[in-house]
């Protein structure tokens, strides 16, 4: 379904771009429409260029205390998507643009994406489930705070012993026994 909506995006965005153009152009001028576009690109180039080394720096040091930088990594690239598409000429991306780049809508931006990130991997994990069910071969990969499930061991005889490591490997190592 996403791969549909994304060529269909590719097809339908730009003969919208030109319908607003064109609806602009009529009701203020061809020039004033041109001046319109190079004035909303240099706005969303400064733009780009303070709020991307805002991110920068946010992810710098994030990284700097040893968090993990998720927020900040979602902001620069939203910073840089809204980038490309304030240099993209039209009024639509523009708006979509501007609403990836500034402060106070990205948050907004950010929690939706990540909303729907989060559906997505719950759809793809139960989708997992049906193929790989939980606890098939004594391992559980959707189980949370564990670690794999203990393997029973398999009926027969079962030897006991001790490993003893030869000198060399010993000194190596600094291990003289280990009970297996």
């Amino acid at each position: 379904m996403l791969p549909l909506l994304i060529v269909l995006a590719f097809l339908l965005v730009p003969v919208l771009e030109i319908f607003v153009l064109i609806q602009v152009g009529e009701v203020i001028g061809a020039w004033p429409t041109v001046g319109l576009l190079i004035a909303e690109t240099a706005l969303g180039a400064w733009i780009v260029r303070r709020e991307g080394r805002r991110a920068w720096r946010a992810l710098q040091e994030t990284a700097r205390r040893g968090v993990l930088p998720d927020r900040e990594v979602a902001d620069a690239a939203l910073v840089m998507a809204g980038g490309v598409l304030l240099l993209v000429p039209g009024f639509v991306t523009d708006v979509v643009g501007l609403a990836l780049v500034l402060p106070f809508t990205r948050p907004l931006v950010r929690r939706a994406l990540s909303a729907f990130a989060g559906r997505r991997m719950r759809a793809a994990e139960e989708r997992a489930a049906t193929v790989f069910p939980p606890g098939a071969a004594g391992f559980d990969p959707f189980a949370r705070g564990r670690g794999p499930e203990r393997v029973e061991t398999p009926p027969g005889p079962v030897v006991r012993g001790e490993v003893i490591h030869d000198d060399r490997a010993s000194e190596e190592s600094g291990d003289k026994t280990s009970r297996a």
